[in-house]
């Protein structure tokens, strides 16, 4: 087991932790009852944190931020010798928290999607762990949530009996939802994303070696080009050089150096 804190990157604090760790952790604040937002982030995450200093301030103050793009571990080896391995991809974080619930008998909360994805993804997970118990499952409204409605969604969820949170909203709008609710659920809220579509069955994950080598944003790219063209052509570049300036010393980057966030933004 592999947890030697967390580092800064670019101003986002990382854990340099595995997959053993980073569910110790889970399932700890899942028994205790304690609010832990718990996001996954590759170059593209890191990136909407250095880019937004409100955003940042997010990112920062969940409690367990695991590098789940190979650059991410890279830089964390490049810039504190950490040692990692692997990285912590969040779709295998996901159903490695999912066995490890279900042989705890804890119950998980899905929210995200539409209504199909989720449905999909309580049937496929279900399957592969016969003894999982998935308290309650809501797709998202694609819209922020007025106060009165943001209230009954946590009573829903903090009703229904879940122990552990996973929500599938994209970035940055999971890490923003993390920040906003996990207090209130005083529960895990693991910001999982993509991973909602992989194991339901909706999209293809790149092949392992494409993985192993960093190259995930290529297949996905070639997978959905339109949505995401942007995202890796512009910014995937952008955080190498900004890794360059970091290991030469040549810029400070602060994680303390953040905007808290002026107002909530209830995404649902």
């Amino acid at each position: 087991m592999i947890d030697l804190g967390r580092f800064n990157v670019l101003g986002v604090n990382i854990s340099a932790v595995d997959y053993d760790a980073a569910v110790e952790k889970i399932i700890h604040a899942a028994k205790h009852r304690v609010p832990f937002g718990v996001s996954a982030l590759a170059v593209h995450g890191v990136m909407t944190g250095v880019m937004d200093s409100s955003h940042r301030h997010r990112l920062n103050h969940l409690e367990l931020v695991v590098p789940d793009g190979q650059p991410v571990r890279w830089a964390l080896n490049l810039l504190y010798k950490t040692g990692l391995t692997d990285r912590v991809y969040g779709p295998t974080l996901m159903l490695k928290t999912c066995e490890t619930a279900a042989r705890e008998g804890l119950g998980l909360f899905l929210f995200g999607g539409d209504q199909v994805l989720v449905s999909d993804l309580q049937r496929e997970l279900t399957k592969k762990y016969p003894e999982l118990k998935i308290s309650g499952a809501l797709p998202s409204q694609f819209r922020t949530l007025s106060q009165v409605e943001r209230d009954r969604l946590i009573d829903t969820i903090r009703f229904s009996g879940a122990s552990i949170i996973l929500v599938g909203l994209g970035c940055p709008r999971q890490e923003v939802w993390a920040y906003e609710f996990k207090d209130a659920l005083r529960m895990p809220v693991l910001a999982v994303g993509a991973a909602f579509r992989f194991h339901a069955g909706h999209l293809d994950q790149a092949p392992g070696a494409m993985q192993q080598y960093g190259l995930e944003w290529l297949y996905r790219l070639t997978k959905e080009p339109f949505r995401l063209w942007k995202r890796y052509l512009f910014l995937n570049p952008y955080y190498v050089f900004l890794l360059v300036l970091q290991w030469t010393r040549l810029k400070r980057f602060d994680p303390n150096s953040t905007v808290p966030p002026t107002e909530e933004i209830l995404y649902g």
